[in-house]
């Protein structure tokens, strides 16, 4: 065995050691806390098998020349975390299963990645007895039942456990939606140019219709390809969660079952209704990885926006709401072009506004006097820096 390749396999021996040792100490501590009888010597009972794996790993350490290992963790290890989070001993039962079962898949990976005969037996072995103790912790589990929690408890609870399964993946970046109010970019950017070129130019509808036209364009283009490349950025994120949540499948489907049986359970459907409906998720493999992207991103691939779509229609919206302040210069010409371009542009800002009401909370005439307010303002502002820039230039 070449020196880096047995360096690899000593470090991931160490590893094992640590985990096995942690969970010693993490079942010792659980079992002293518990005053049942039967849950009392099952939890001394897992202790001592994971006492025994470590002992395992350390043997097989010192046969190949490693260094006695050192255990790194609390000497109660988890147990102490565990305890004072969001539903108690239940919850912290069911954060072990789920690290259980991450084991189980870790050491399944291993055993295609050792070339060490004795490690890959001593591999066996372990798996074999995991799977024990994730039935043994399952069994505990369904015989207590589940905590009365809070929903913000189960959130937190539910968030707990989601943290524990993602641990070693790195997180998706956040996505970003198509919502964008394309009438109100085109509207805000191109008046602000406009008023601020008819400050400069005393309202002269040659250079105004130039720069709003350019504006206009330049807004345009600007807003299709920005939702053109949001759209697709959310897809290729649903994508990628989608092969991650497959992958997770494969590699431990019963991670995956107690994750969404949790989440099922959270929104108040009874745990063996929300188990009776995971299993016949899991008859189509399919299916269960769809619902598992579903919960991390809240959406479907049909609710998904399509690129070309979202870019035309942030295209022609932006367009239409720049065209608004440039209207009038097509008809007049000095201070009473600017003029109602300063009342239609204000009439738009406020209309805008109330429609924006559509889709939050607020009343439409609030939201339609502050997106008012907001543009007189940008009018006025930008206007008189173009009065200035106009002396400048003529200065």
């Amino acid at each position: 065995m070449g020196l880096p390749k047995k360096t690899k396999l000593m470090d991931a021996l160490v590893a094992n050691w640590q985990t096995e040792m942690e969970g010693y100490f993490t079942y010792t501590a659980l079992s002293d806390a518990e005053t049942e009888a039967s849950r009392h010597n099952a939890l001394r009972g897992l202790a001592a098998a994971e006492k025994h794996h470590a002992e395992l790993w350390a043997g097989r350490i010192k046969a190949l020349g490693g260094a006695e290992p050192v255990y790194r963790g609390g000497p109660n290890g988890q147990a102490d975390e565990l305890g004072a989070r969001v539903g108690g001993p239940e919850f912290a039962l069911r954060r072990l299963e789920i690290d259980e079962s991450r084991d189980i898949a870790r050491y399944g990976k291993q055993l295609k990645e050792f070339g060490d005969a004795e490690s890959v037996a001593i591999l066996n072995e372990v798996i074999a007895d995991e799977r024990e103790h994730y039935a043994t912790l399952r069994g505990l589990i369904r015989g207590q039942g589940m905590p009365d929690l809070t929903p913000d408890e189960a959130r937190v609870a539910l968030d707990d456990l989601l943290n524990a399964r993602r641990k070693g993946h790195p997180e998706t970046a956040s996505w970003v939606g198509d919502a964008i109010y394309g009438i109100n970019d085109g509207l805000g950017s191109i008046f602000g140019i406009v008023s601020g070129v008819s400050g400069a130019t005393l309202g002269n509808s040659h250079f105004v219709l130039i720069a709003g036209l350019a504006g206009m364009i330049a807004s345009a283009l600007s807003m299709g390809s920005g939702a053109y490349l949001a759209a697709k950025s959310e897809r290729e994120i649903y994508e990628a969660e989608f092969a991650r949540e497959r992958e997770t499948v494969e590699s431990n489907e019963a991670e995956a079952r107690e994750v969404l049986s949790l989440s099922y359970q959270i929104r108040g459907l009874p745990e063996e209704d929300a188990e009776r409906f995971v299993e016949h998720l899991a008859k189509d493999k399919e299916q269960l990885v769809r619902a598992l992207a579903r919960e991390r991103l809240n959406t479907t691939e049909e609710g998904l926006s399509k690129p070309m779509v979202s870019a035309v229609s942030g295209a022609l919206s932006t367009a239409l709401g720049a065209l608004i302040p440039i209207l009038p210069f097509f008809f007049m010409a000095g201070y009473p072009a600017v003029i109602v371009a300063a009342i239609v542009s204000l009439v738009a800002h406020f209309a805008v506004g109330a429609a924006k009401s559509l889709v939050t909370i607020r009343s439409w005439w609030s939201s339609g006097l502050e997106m008012t307010a907001i543009g007189a303002v940008e009018g006025v502002v930008t206007y008189v820096i173009g009065i200035g820039l106009g002396r400048i230039g003529g200065g």
